[in-house]
């Protein structure tokens, strides 16, 4: 069973080939600022994307009628379960529109189903951006205007849970697990027997990450933006991209932020110190949402990288369950892995 992964980011579009469940080839192809900011919509770079995904696969001898399906990372749709699902025209339509905002990963299922219809094949796109399980009681806020929202890691978040049970022997659904995902945006949730349940992350709530605000005093944040200081776009801005670490400390590269650290610097010891404790309260909050009942804390991401990180993290919480470490990320395998799933027959494939 061969499979063509498309997985869109804002400056570059990984590909893979995939055989059988094995990874025969991966490529990161970047992209130049000025080209992808030359498109006035992410939907419009639809077909410079396509073109080169198409040229790098055959520079690399993999020819697209070899394929036996083509998955793509999906992007903002609206709210559904996780799961693999069939790209149909309302999918494809929905993320013409935008309908939920603008995001590279909206291109996924677009260029997936465009390049498997030329050769009759199926496209899928596995447990979306906009994957939302969450119980109602999660959502529900102080304002009854605004609704806590699931913007989730969640196609990695699932596949760590998919990795760390089958080594305990046995099913995601078998298992209650806390996951946070570290990187330059940052989802911390709580998986019931296979369904997200709860969660916080991005610019919405949860710790600050590299880049991202995290959770914010909601008050004073009334007053800054009604300061004058920003306009509506300075201050989307400010909470997406450059909050956080950078904010604080100039820099979102978490290397030289632990130098930093170990090198005694007072600022960058007050800000990790921070970033660790508010990420371990974090934790520790969804214990409540499992009633204790938690079998693994699973941390992945790039910050899982950082063996400091980590041990300070287990000091606050190794109290709640073990850990598990799975560093970086496994979009490109969980894509693979969700398509082979459907087209072997061991789950069924989801109607959007």
């Amino acid at each position: 069973m061969k499979i063509l992964v498309v997985n869109p980011g804002g400056t570059s579009t990984k590909i893979a080939v995939f055989e059988d469940g094995e990874q025969l080839f991966g490529e990161n192809i970047q992209h130049d600022q000025d080209e992808v900011n030359h498109f006035p919509t992410v939907f419009e770079q639809f077909r410079f994307r396509k073109d080169v995904i198409v040229r790098t696969l055959a520079e690399n001898g993999h020819m697209l009628e070899d394929f036996d399906c083509v998955v793509g990372r999906g992007g903002l749709l609206k709210p559904l379960a996780g799961g693999t699902y069939e790209v149909s025209p309302t999918m494809i339509e929905d993320l013409r529109n935008a309908i939920n905002g603008e995001h590279p990963s909206n291109l996924g299922p677009v260029i997936a189903k465009d390049i498997a219809d030329s050769f009759d094949i199926p496209a899928f796109t596995v447990d979306p951006v906009s994957v939302d399980e969450f119980l109602g009681i999660a959502k529900i806020s102080g304002i009854s205007e605004l609704e806590r929202p699931s913007w989730m890691h969640a196609l990695n978040q699932k596949a760590v849970c998919r990795e760390t049970a089958a080594r305990l022997g046995g099913e995601y659904a078998d298992f209650n697990f806390i996951v946070a995902h570290l990187g330059s945006g940052i989802s911390i949730a709580a998986h019931l027997k296979g369904v997200m349940i709860d969660g916080s992350g991005g610019r919405c709530n949860g710790p600050f990450s590299p880049e991202r605000c995290g959770g914010l005093p909601s008050f004073p944040l009334v007053e800054l933006c009604y300061s004058g200081k920003y306009t509506l776009r300075e201050m989307v801005s400010k909470i997406s991209t450059r909050a956080g670490m950078f904010d604080h400390l100039g820099t979102k590269d978490m290397l030289e932020i632990e130098n930093r650290y170990l090198a005694g610097d007072p600022d960058a010891m007050r800000v990790l110190n921070a970033f660790i404790y508010q990420t371990a309260k974090e934790i520790a909050a969804y214990g409540a949402s499992l009633c204790g009942e938690v079998d693994r804390i699973i941390i992945t991401g790039g910050i899982a990288h950082s063996q400091l990180i980590v041990d300070k993290l287990k000091e606050h919480v190794s109290y709640l369950a073990e850990f598990e470490v799975i560093p970086g990320e496994m979009e490109m395998k969980a894509l693979a892995l969700g398509a082979l799933r459907v087209m072997s027959g061991s789950e069924d494939v989801k109607t959007y």
